[in-house]
């Protein structure tokens, strides 16, 4: 029987060790990190991974690339069915150094799904070897997705980006975020780009789009959920949602 402990994949002498796992709505890890690479795949469900540099949301069909060594922690966001497939540092050499959500193709979907069926210690020049060696150059070529919420340094930024987390229905703008924090609206605008890539108005709407995603997931109806991040309308919000993300938020009530 396969087992469903993180810590008996990372010494497995192959380059890629999948762990098929399900948890009920609610559940949560504490953070840890693991010395292999990890991707986090939602197979159902809708996952939340945080760490010191960012905040990440790993809807179905999505999965979270984790690097080596990366503390984090993740919450479950309705029951959750994952796999996680466990890199070797060497197969991975040329990765991303920072975790970022891609979209799974059918692809890598059905290799994951295939080798969760092959032994741990599978043939590395048979069917097993095949699918490992399918799995990694299908993550390489994989395209990030706008489901990450990056972090800044500065502590005063940071303060803002935890506010605007814990309460995304906030209408403050710019300038009066400025001014609780202590800093010209310049700097806040430069740092924001400088630190996340993003403007302010950019951070702030995917933050929305974050919440909007976990609440839809514990299963919130839409009008609440809208209401809840700031957004007047089901509809203003169905929109923000095509726009960034192509539909991810499912129609309902």
């Amino acid at each position: 029987m396969r087992s469903i402990r993180a810590e008996d994949y990372q010494d497995v002498p192959r380059q890629v060790a999948v762990m098929p796992k399900t948890f009920p709505a609610g559940s949560r890890t504490d953070r840890h990190f693991h010395p292999r690479a990890q991707l986090l795949y939602a197979t159902a469900g809708l996952m939340m991974a945080t760490a010191q540099d960012g905040t990440w949301v790993v809807p179905e069909g999505h999965a979270l690339w984790i690097p080596p060594r990366l503390p984090h922690a993740v919450v479950m966001h309705g029951a959750v069915a994952m796999c996680s497939a466990y890199l070797a540092v060497e197969a991975v050499s040329g990765f991303p150094a920072r975790a970022q959500v891609i979209e799974v193709s059918p692809l890598l979907a059905a290799a994951l799904a295939a080798l969760t069926q092959e032994p741990v210690l599978y043939d590395e020049a048979g069917r097993g070897g095949h699918l490992a060696a399918l799995v990694l150059d299908e993550i390489e070529r994989a395209p990030e997705t706008p489901l990450t919420l990056p972090l800044p340094d500065d502590p005063r930024l940071r303060r803002i980006c935890i506010g605007l987390i814990d309460h995304p229905a906030s209408s403050a703008d710019l300038d009066a975020w400025a001014e609780q924090v202590g800093v010209s609206r310049r700097t806040l605008t430069r740092g924001f780009r400088d630190e996340t890539g993003l403007s302010f108005g950019q951070w702030r709407a995917r933050a929305r789009v974050v919440r909007a995603l976990a609440l839809r997931a514990d299963g919130h109806p839409l009008r609440q959920i809208a209401a809840a991040v700031g957004y007047r309308s089901v509809q203003a919000l169905r929109a923000r949602m095509e726009n960034d993300l192509n539909g991810i938020l499912a129609d309902g009530d």
